[in-house]
């Protein structure tokens, strides 16, 4: 190999790890997308429902989601600020959230094909490809995964939300104060009159108004 056809080369090398380095390093950076809250939900410290509940957002609030995580998305509000299934979240212009892959519905991923890099040293120009069609996927059923406690029949007025598993000896603030049940997903709610689940009754759908147990519940329990 002469020196003139090294010194080629090592110029053609040079010019991709250039144009390589200058995608990654300018690259746009994801921002924060508004969002809107589709059902009174817990706010958590990390992203699932073995994290603690650090506050809770109603119904039609917006908010800014900052970044998503497997099914989970972190969102920044008036108040503390947690994660939140995304499967309450809608997106710019009440658009569902694919649960599986939130990120996409808010705009945070570079495309399906990531970007790309070429480089043409003396080759004909190829005329471009015609753009692919669209594929469209089927909207995601819902997945409810918590079950809201309301201090007003047909779910108004202040709330709170467990999740399965979830269990509350004793009520405290929130004694006597439970008149529905939002229960969306089927779950096994257990509601009791006494703490330490004494004097209870099972309900398995949404419960608009209690009756005899309106407003006279002190534990619960989720199965």
């Amino acid at each position: 190999m002469n020196r003139h056809t090294r010194k080629t080369l090592l110029n053609v090398a040079t010019a991709v790890a250039v144009a390589t380095t200058a995608v990654v390093v300018f690259l746009p950076a994801a921002q924060a997308a508004p969002g809107t809250v589709t059902s009174n939900v817990n706010v958590r410290s990390g992203p699932g429902t073995n994290y603690g509940v650090v506050d809770t957002v109603r119904r039609g609030q917006q908010v800014d989601v900052q970044q998503c995580q497997g099914s989970w998305c972190y969102v920044s509000k008036p108040g503390p600020d947690g994660w939140v299934s995304a499967t309450y979240l809608a997106a710019g212009g009440g658009q569902p959230v694919n649960p599986t892959q939130p990120g996409i519905s808010f705009g945070f991923n570079l495309g399906p094909n990531g970007p790309n890099v070429n480089i043409g040293i003396g080759n004909p120009q190829q005329p471009p490809r015609p753009p692919r069609p669209p594929v469209i996927q089927p909207l995601p059923q819902p997945v409810y995964d918590e079950v809201c406690f309301f201090d007003r029949s047909n779910f108004r007025g202040q709330s709170f939300c467990l999740a399965a598993g979830d269990n509350v000896r004793d009520l405290r603030e929130w004694t006597d104060r439970i008149s529905s049940i939002d229960n969306q997903g089927g779950y096994s709610v257990q509601v009791c009159s006494e703490p330490n689940y004494r004097g209870c009754r099972t309900y398995t759908t949404s419960a608009s108004s209690l009756n005899d147990f309106d407003d006279y519940i002190a534990s619960v329990r989720i199965r």
